[in-house]
């Protein structure tokens, strides 16, 4: 898969987390997965969405404790 077909799914994951949060948890878990789909590939991953990435997992770990 080319990176700009990853970063078109990407961006239809962004946009699914702000139009339906209430699958919010479902969405992220999509992106990670991407993310990691990417990082397998060995593509270059954009600083903003391992920035997200991050902060992604913080609040996944402020929700859980």
């Amino acid at each position: 898969m080319a990176l700009e077909e990853f970063k078109a799914q990407i961006s239809l994951l962004l946009e699914e987390m702000v139009n339906q949060p209430e699958d919010v948890r479902e969405v992220q878990e999509q992106l990670r997965e991407k993310l990691r789909e990417m990082r397998a590939m060995g593509l270059p991953l954009p600083d903003d969405l391992v920035e997200l990435e991050s902060r992604l997992d913080s609040d996944f770990d402020a929700t859980e404790a």
